[in-house]
């Protein structure tokens, strides 16, 4: 039974779980750096502690939010969304210490952060998925090679990639070649990681997403899609609910898949499911 949740994140997420942290009854940690100390989940919290003065080398470190919540006396740790939300090793260090990491295991994050990884479970599950690569494309002679396989135009991703960072559309072998080293780079810097893929690009797709929700029983839910495709620089602006692009088959089917993707992985907690559909696909 949980009665002390730490909540590794600020802002309007913070809140939110602050909020159901009160009408559940179990208290709530807040945590905070100099430059909001003043925020207003670490007024509405029934405990908030300093992570330093530097937020990033507060808010980004796991094994000091860890030891925060063992001293504490808290039972869980909460990441929200963003920051360590999508850190392994935040879960595990949850697990050496004791501590409940409200979210999937250190096991499934690892499987879904990884792409090519995420790629084959899900063609494995009977997912489908964009065609591309097999796996990683070790250097630029093998991505040209893929490219004339697959067609373009293609997209270029970082297999750790994510945020809209390490990504690429590459309309033509010229733009692939000029591209790749651009992309290492940013993988590199932004992911720890130079390694890439690649996928057809469906042009002019709507991007729906599905919410899914999991237990530790192997129970998974769908709360139905929502579409984000509009955006700025492959970062979403606007979400819709229901998607007005759907048939009533369609958003049966999207539901289907998205709790067969979960239950293939055994993920549990909060979860999204993302689908892009094909221009005139309707």
């Amino acid at each position: 039974m949980i009665t002390k949740i730490l909540i590794a994140n600020r802002g309007e997420i913070a809140v939110r779980i602050v909020r159901a942290c009160a009408e559940m009854g179990i208290r709530s940690v807040a945590i905070f750096s100099d430059a909001d100390r003043h925020a207003l989940h670490v007024k509405r919290a029934d405990e908030a502690h300093s992570i330093g003065a530097e937020p990033l080398a507060g808010y980004l470190n796991p094994r000091k939010l860890v030891n925060l919540a063992v001293e504490t006396g808290c039972d869980a740790l909460h990441p929200g969304y963003g920051f360590l939300s999508e850190n392994a090793e935040l879960a595990d260090i949850c697990a050496e210490r004791g501590i409940k990491f409200i979210g999937p295991s250190a096991e499934v994050i690892r499987r879904m952060g990884d792409k090519t990884e995420a790629r084959r479970s899900m063609i494995k599950a009977g997912v489908p998925v964009t065609p591309g690569t097999e796996g990683n494309v070790a250097d630029i002679e093998e991505a040209l090679v893929e490219g004339d396989r697959i067609g373009y135009p293609v997209m270029l991703k970082a297999t750790s990639g994510g945020g809209g960072r390490g990504i690429r559309r590459c309309n033509s072998r010229e733009e692939l070649e000029q591209n790749f080293p651009r992309v290492i780079s940013e993988a590199t810097k932004a992911f720890g990681s130079a390694e890439v893929f690649l996928e057809k690009c469906i042009v002019n797709p709507k991007h729906i997403e599905a919410q899914i929700l999991g237990d530790s029983f192997g129970n998974v839910v769908h709360l139905f899609e929502r579409d984000c495709s509009i955006q700025r620089r492959n970062q979403k602006l606007i979400e819709i609910a229901p998607s007005p692009q759907l048939t009533p088959e369609q958003r049966a089917y999207i539901g289907d898949l998205s709790v067969r993707a979960a239950k293939a992985v055994g993920y549990e907690n909060a979860g999204t499911v993302e689908f892009l559909l094909a221009e005139g696909e309707v």
